[in-house]
């Protein structure tokens, strides 16, 4: 899992392909008409077949294999992409957000993939269309750009204006792929140019290759070597939450743009921008789309994400939660994970039917059964970890056991509560002739099984151990008098029925001290005095006292009724339920929040069974009072993009080991997949605080205001010299340091707290720890201390040069800042006696064919001299030491210590790490 996750991270750090082949079956039988529709053109498929991706085994892996899919409908498409004009026409009325655009001719870029959306959604309500995309609430930055849309849905079979799938984008380019066509690096002035000005007007559809790079519907997931039927993308983001742009843009060479390309310099997500990515429209519907996760698995359904973890928390208190309930149509268990950085439905693929998935008290694991109630015979019992591969399976080895209910006892002992049998109606006298049981689960292990006491108790046991409840006919109590539950009923226990004789079912248990029960009946007698009307069958949940009295109600939202109702664990008076439409579908999973009984969505699929909300508790004793809860140690927040995100997890490193790492690791993506922390030295405790993309100013300003201050063994700094990435105005999106740190309250506290100069706060490095972001990414850089794992692959043969090599003739003045930036650090390193280790690492020694130094450009004739300049710092400053692992290409580091053209794979990073500790060791016998 953790190599699987890195290889989706290396999107942050890999450009398009260098191969400019086609890889498209696309041929005379598809036809381009005239549409009715403004701006667009009709394309008549007849069910032709086109091919996504390529099996060129030196290109990324999410482009890779090639993979055959066919569409049986028509749809239209924009003849260019959507301009600045049309752009601002519609959406300035709409969300207030009008671009700033050279003239009203051009692509509208700068917008992220959710102003996108909106545009087509305003275009198809202004034209009397239902709209294919569907959400709850939208949030928008200071500049109205739209960057996050809760409970954000696409709806193919609606017929609407909207993106074009990936494969709908690539039908119809491969008709007109010409990279002569098109507006790139080779011919565009590295500006965006009017749209359909570079062919003649009888060209259908124009500007695919280059311009604006554009945005499509699809979340990035990755190709099987199958053949698919109107394939709409992965059904979720994943744990990155990852979007495809496609054809290039104006800043990118001709022969660096591909048909099969989906990406970037750096990886996209929903709200990300940038002024070379714009969009087309599409219009029309997807009838019997399929998606297709990483699994490989092609399917018509999917599970969708309703709220988002902000809005979980203010319901629950934190982010700390997950979701696990049952998809009826595979038969497995599926979980969302609200701590994570990006929602993201995760299914465990099994051949086990999983029915009651219970979530540990840890919330590590999740235990579930093969029977559901109901239903008799025999019940198996599994435990396994709650994490995509289901990992560690353990079956409990007794002749039957059904749903599945964890519980911590008074000694401390994690237990699982179980029933024989739960099939029996609890009006028969077969049913005490079953039983429940619990048995201890430790170390990934079951004890010895123990008979509690008779009849098949499966709603749970209270707090104390004096009332077990269950529904299925009746709903019954079993109250102990007195001390824990015992297996001699006779002397100890009352079995009562309670809820006179109405039906009852899925009944639950609180799991706080109340003793409260919840339960749906079938509209009965009772119910409906209480209730004070009629009602229909599981159309309001219940709940009774520790003595069985009806004491609350709530009724289910217009057109749905209750099903699967279950107490949450480890919050406070909130249940989940499912929520069943008027065909008989389980249609959605529901919060209930039983202080003000209001209803909050969670997930929508066609078939979801059997919640369970786990929701993590915390020591009240141990949070310190005066941080700000909402603030103190949160550096990523639920719109934040993927920078974010892998810095949220280098400041939860930095407050953690602050006091015993000696080496820091500051720059950009090349140290992040070049020095491995866990294979230095043991005296050489290392952080890697790298930040992705970067500059010179972000690296100031993360050494000035966290590093010096606050690593109180700091002896080493480590800082990557990227001079060809120093073309960049520090006041872009590359400086993160710059505005975009101000979206995310963390770094605004800190700065508000003068850094915590005076001394870092108790409970922050545990507040940051805990706080909102990506657990699979978090585990990753945990185990890593910050490194970013990089398979091998080569330093490519033809690399490409990505930016103007002559750019140092008109941005001389960016580069200037760029190394005075370097010039502070070494200033402040001086003053604390700290080595900085200024390297500059290996890039593809192919761009010796190029005439460049590296990706980004600066002609190789002009390298010699400013790599000198570098070096001659070590004459100022005793403490600055240069290291160039470069050589201008002429490096020791083969194909297999390479990920692509200018960052190293990890072969080649232990190569690079046991450098610096050679190096490290010599300058300790200074």
């Amino acid at each position: 899992m953790l190599k699987a996750l890195f290889l989706l991270l290396l999107l942050f750090f890999v450009s398009c392909s260098d191969s400019g082949s086609v890889s498209s079956s696309a041929d005379s039988e598809i036809s381009v008409v005239e549409d009715s529709l403004m701006g667009m053109v009709r394309v008549k498929t007849n069910e032709q077949v086109l091919y996504l991706g390529t099996n060129d085994s030196l290109v990324r892996s999410e482009e890779r294999p090639r993979m055959q899919v066919s569409l049986d409908y028509d749809f239209s498409i924009g003849r260019h992409e959507v301009t600045c004009g049309e752009f601002n026409t519609l959406m300035k009325k709409s969300t207030g957000l009008s671009l700033e655009c050279e003239n009203d001719s051009i692509p509208a870029t700068n917008l992220t993939y959710y102003d996108a959306v909106l545009f087509a959604n305003e275009r198809s309500k202004k034209e009397k269309f239902d709209t294919a995309y569907t959400y709850r609430s939208a949030v928008f930055d200071s500049e109205k750009h739209c960057t996050s849309l809760e409970g954000f849905a696409f709806h193919p079979a609606t017929k609407a204006y909207r993106l074009p799938t990936e494969a709908e984008w690539v039908l119809v380019a491969g008709m007109y792929w010409n990279l002569a066509d098109g507006w790139t690096a080779d011919n565009s002035d590295y500006k965006l140019h009017s749209v359909c000005r570079k062919v003649s007007e009888d060209v259908p559809v124009c500007d695919m290759v280059g311009n604006a790079m554009e945005w499509v519907n699809d979340w990035l997931g990755h190709f099987r070597d199958t053949a698919v039927v109107n394939f709409v993308g992965a059904p979720d983001g994943g744990a990155l939450g990852v979007r495809i742009v496609k054809g290039g843009s104006f800043q990118n060479m001709a022969e660096s743009i591909t048909l099969y390309g989906r990406g970037d310099v750096y990886t996209v997500t929903s709200s990300t921008r940038a002024d070379y990515v714009g969009f087309r429209l599409a219009f029309g519907d997807v009838p019997n789309a399929v998606w297709m996760g990483d699994d490989g698995r092609a399917t018509t359904s999917r599970i969708v994400p309703l709220a988002n973890a902000v809005t979980l928390r203010s319901h629950t208190g934190t982010y700390k939660a997950k979701l696990a309930f049952r998809n009826d149509l595979s038969g497995n268990i599926a979980y969302i994970d609200y701590a994570g950085g990006i929602l993201s439905v995760t299914e465990i693929v099994d051949t086990l039917d999983a029915y009651h998935p219970d979530i540990s008290p840890d919330g590590e694991k999740v235990a579930f059964c093969t029977k559901f109630e109901g239903v008799g015979g025999k019940s198996e019992l599994y435990v396994r970890d709650l994490n995509a591969e289901g990992s560690n399976l353990v079956k409990l080895k007794v002749e039957s056991a059904a749903i599945p209910r964890w519980r911590v006892l008074a000694n401390g002992d994690t237990v699982i509560v179980y029933v024989n049998d739960a099939g029996v109606n609890n009006d028969e006298s077969a049913f005490m002739a079953s039983s429940t049981w619990q048995v201890k689960f430790s170390k990934g292990k079951f004890g010895k099984p123990q008979k509690l006491f008779d009849g098949a108790y499966h709603g749970g046991i209270s707090e104390d151990n004096t009332l077990a409840v269950t529904g299925a006919r009746l709903l019954r109590s079993h109250m102990v008098k007195s001390g824990a539950a015992k297996s001699k009923t006779t002397e100890t226990s009352l079995d009562t029925v309670w809820y006179a004789e109405d039906q009852a079912c899925n009944v639950s248990m609180a799991k706080d001290s109340s003793k409260r029960t919840l339960f749906l009946d079938f509209g009965g007698k009772k119910g409906r005095k209480f209730v004070g009307e009629n009602y229909r069958t599981h159309e309001r949940l219940l709940v009774v006292n520790a003595s069985g009295k009806l004491v609350q109600s709530v009724g289910a939202p217009a057109g749905y009724t209750f099903d699967h109702s279950e107490w949450d664990l480890g919050g406070k008076n909130l249940a989940v339920a499912t929520l069943v439409n008027a065909n008989g579908v389980h249609q959605k999973i529901v919060l209930v929040n039983l202080t003000d009984s209001t209803i909050v969505d969670l997930a929508e699929g066609d078939e979801l069974w059997h919640p369970c909300l786990w929701i993590k508790r915390f020591n009240a004793s141990s949070e310190n009072v005066s941080l700000d809860a909402d603030s103190a140690g949160f550096y990523l927040t639920e719109d934040g993009d993927l920078t974010a995100m892998i810095f949220r997890y280098k400041m939860e490193l930095l407050w953690n080991y602050r006091n015993s790492a000696s080496v820091i690791v500051v720059g950009s993506s090349r140290p992040q997949q070049a020095i491995l922390p866990n294979k230095m030295r043991p005296e050489f405790r290392t952080l890697n605080l790298t930040n992705v993309p970067n500059m010179m100013a972000s690296s100031e300003y993360i050494v000035e205001n966290y590093v010096l201050p606050h690593v109180s063994n700091l002896k080493y700094l480590v800082i990557s010299l990227d001079i060809d990435l120093w073309y960049h105005d520090e006041t872009s999106d590359y400086n993160f340091f710059y505005s975009e740190y101000k979206k995310y309250p963390g770094y605004v506290y800190d700065e508000n707290h003068d850094f915590w100069k005076s001394g870092v706060p108790e409970g922050l490095s545990e507040m940051t720890t805990e706080s909102y972001g990506v657990n699979d990414l978090a585990e990753m850089f945990r185990y890593y201390s910050g490194y970013c794992y990089a398979e091998s692959i080569s330093w490519e043969e033809n690399p490409t040069v990505e930016y103007d090599s002559t750019w140092m003739d008109y941005l001389s003045s960016n580069y200037r800042a760029a190394f005075g930036h370097l010039e502070n650090i070494l200033k402040m390193a001086e003053k604390r006696g700290v080595y900085v280790i200024g390297v500059v690492f290996p890039q593809s020694p192919n761009f010796k064919k190029t005439g460049a130094f590296g990706r980004y450009g600066i002609r190789r004739s002009e390298a010699p001299a400013l790599l000198k300049e570098l070096q001659d710092l070590e004459k100022e400053y005793p403490h600055f030491v240069y290291w160039d692992e470069n050589q201008m290409g002429d490096h020791d580091y083969d194909d297999s210590m390479a990920n692509n053209k200018d960052h190293m794979s990890k072969k080649g990073a232990e190569q690079f790490t046991e450098r610096l500790n050679l190096l490290l060791e010599k300058l300790e016998k200074k």
